[in-house]
């Protein structure tokens, strides 16, 4: 696992607070793990969030809608009267 696997120093810290049951079930799978309670917790949430954020960078679709979507894709941008607006318009940041 790219994330934990590299060993960087650890700088951050998290604050949790969990029930007597979720204490007990945590340390009992670290301990069978062979880990420390840190590198379980860290290694699971860690997992979670790329679990987390694949879902969200990758999708399955079939031959159908993928053909779609590359012709959707190929084909000229639409030009819209609001975008062309909001662009010609100096970025709040712009103005400040």
């Amino acid at each position: 696992m790219g994330i934990v696997g590299t060993n960087p120093k650890r700088t951050k810290r998290f604050n949790l607070r969990a029930t007597p049951k979720q204490e007990r079930l945590i340390r009992v799978a670290a301990a069978r793990r062979g880990v420390n309670v840190t590198d379980f917790i860290l290694d699971s949430a860690c997992r979670k969030a790329e679990e987390a954020l694949h879902d969200q960078t990758r999708f399955v679709v079939d031959q159908r809608a993928w053909d779609r979507f590359m012709t959707a894709l190929d084909a000229p941008p639409k030009f819209i009267p609001q975008i062309g607006k909001l662009f010609s318009k100096p970025s709040v940041a712009e103005s400040r």
